[in-house]
């Protein structure tokens, strides 16, 4: 028997410590209702229950931000809905302003409620907030792009092009066969053409292929509307000259057709009487003006021939009237039948003149009378259908073309053509934002704004007064503009909604899977409980007897 060494007390106190350790964290994890309360309990555990710690509450803070951009989204919703009732009353002002029985007073009375509209409209994109952050793009940008060329797109869209095309099938009596025409605004520059109609080749028939009317912008601004340009070489009164190219050349063989002619009826469309007057005057004299440009010789691209063109084919135009027939209407469409163009003379001038070789000596016999006959100072053009060329009512530059009773449709208004026209809408600047919908670093969704003003809008030129039809044309595309911006916010607050439910599903699940790491299992750690208590009290008792062992060496020693 030892004393030194109590090798019984030593186990019970060894085994007394190990129930009382696990007592210990027993009792820890029923108290906090975790199993793991340091990484002592569970190394691994604990590192994946962290993981998922942080991505629970960066999905919960993601959530809160969701519904944060939702509440700003829908504060712009409704910005924008308000605006978009602003356009459509300023568009009943414009459809009611275009109506003829009003008067310029009336009209602007009109602009005066247009203007209060634009003003709100500016206000609520400067003031509407989130936070104490504009929630719209403060840029200017328009989107209807660069203004000079939206100039010249209302007037081709909304006038110039319809109004030359009803013109030339009224008085030459031909139209397009529905072919494709390419709308081109080049930049060029200053002092060239202002507008010219080139194709690729032509057909079988001679008939053009490939048309496109080019516009060159250096010469068509300031584009002011509705007739474009300024007095009297209006922008509109170009164009009708290039679409009688256009419309003779997908209805005609042209090929067989003299230069002199093909730019005579294209001048007599809107009327020259104003060139013919300055060039008769360079020349000298009437007669200087027709020996001076022969139409049977060589064409040069000069005003005087022009002038001689337009002065020859007025002539001709008398000749067939003066035959009974209705004048240069006959003869375009004895050419849109394929005859030749002495065929088409003979047959219109009943016989007095046989052919085109006919006609040039008439009008070199005749033509300085003709002119001097013709009145070039009053403000009749001379244009065909006007007082001056036919009795009818006086055609000035001003309104030689009928721009005002064209359609407000602004796309694909034309009988005889399909017309394809460049896109020069601009991008209207927009408020970038990002929303930070999860824990990680690229759980982000991009979002955006456009900008919503009077400019970027285009309607700082709204016109209630004189340019009515315009500002309904412009309004529609406000509104267009408008309700895309409006449907891309529904699809974000969508793209939101969905995000949200997928950040409670996730976060949801993920705190499920924490819940079985971390999380105490009450009945078996009741078990563990009662098991370790009792070994507690067995061990207290072990050791109590364990150490009452060395008395019984004292016994021996008292013996």
């Amino acid at each position: 028997m030892q004393i030194n060494t109590n090798t019984l007390a030593m186990h019970a106190q060894r085994q007394l410590e190990k129930s009382s350790n696990s007592l210990t964290r027993t009792l820890a994890r029923l108290s906090s209702g975790l199993r793991i309360n340091s990484a002592m309990d569970d190394a691994a555990g604990q590192a994946s229950a962290s993981r998922m710690d942080a991505k629970i509450r960066g999905e919960r803070q993601g959530l809160r931000n969701v519904t944060d951009n939702t509440s700003m989204l829908q504060v712009t919703e409704g910005a924008l809905a308000k605006v978009s009732d602003m356009l459509q009353r300023m568009r009943e002002l414009s459809v009611q302003a275009a109506n003829g029985t009003l008067s310029s007073p009336d009209r602007q009375a009109l602009q005066a409620e247009a203007n209060q509209l634009l003003q709100g409209i500016d206000q609520i994109g400067r003031e509407t907030e989130f936070n104490g952050q504009q929630v719209f793009s403060q840029s200017t940008t328009s989107l209807g792009g660069d203004a000079d060329k939206r100039a010249v797109m209302d007037g081709l869209q909304l006038g110039w092009l319809e109004a030359s095309e009803r013109r030339i099938k009224q008085f030459y009596g031909i139209q397009g066969d529905g072919a494709t025409m390419t709308v081109n605004l080049n930049p060029g520059t200053p002092g060239g053409t202002l507008a010219s109609v080139s194709y690729t080749g032509t057909d079988g028939g001679g008939r053009m292929l490939g048309v496109a009317l080019n516009v060159e912008m250096a010469d068509f601004t300031p584009a002011n509307l509705p007739n474009g340009g300024s007095a009297p070489f209006y922008n509109d009164r170009v164009i009708a000259h290039e679409m009688v190219h256009a419309v003779m050349g997908r209805s005609m063989n042209i090929t067989t057709l003299p230069t002199w002619f093909m730019e005579g009826t294209a001048e007599f469309i809107h009327g020259a009487d104003e060139r013919l007057a300055g060039d008769v005057a360079a020349a000298g004299s009437a007669a200087a003006l027709v020996g001076g440009n022969n139409l049977g010789g060589a064409w040069a691209s000069d005003s005087a021939h022009y002038s001689a063109a337009y002065a020859a084919t007025r002539y001709l135009h008398q000749q067939v009237k003066q035959a009974g027939g209705s004048g240069i209407k006959d003869v375009m469409q004895a050419l849109n039948g394929g005859a030749t163009l002495d065929a088409a003379i003979n047959s219109a001038t009943k016989g007095n003149l046989a052919s085109s070789a006919a006609f040039i000596a008439s009008w070199n016999t005749n033509g300085a009378a003709f002119i001097g006959s013709m009145d070039l100072s009053n403000a009749d053009t001379g244009a065909v259908g006007g007082a001056d060329a036919d009795g009818g009512t006086v055609l000035s530059a001003e309104t030689a073309l009928d721009d005002n009773n064209a359609s407000l449709s602004g796309a694909n208004v034309l009988q005889g053509f399909k017309l394809d026209f460049p896109d020069i809408a601009g991008a209207t600047g927009q408020n970038f934002f990002t929303v930070q919908s999860g824990s990680n670093a690229g759980d982000t969704l991009q979002g955006s704004v456009g900008a919503v003003n009077v400019a970027s809008l285009g309607l700082q030129d709204l016109d209630l007064d004189k340019l009515a039809k315009f500002a309904i044309f412009h309004l529609d595309q406000a509104l267009d503009y408008v309700s895309q911006e409006r449907a891309k916010i529904g699809g974000m607050m969508s793209r939101l909604d969905s995000a949200s439910q997928n950040l409670q599903s996730s976060t949801e699940n993920a705190s499920a899977a924490r819940s079985r790491i971390m999380d105490a299992d009450y009945a078996q750690e009741t078990a563990n409980q009662t098991r370790q208590s009792v070994l507690q009290q067995a061990g207290t008792a072990m050791l109590a007897q364990a150490n009452s062992q060395s008395q019984n060496v004292l016994r021996l020693l008292q013996v």
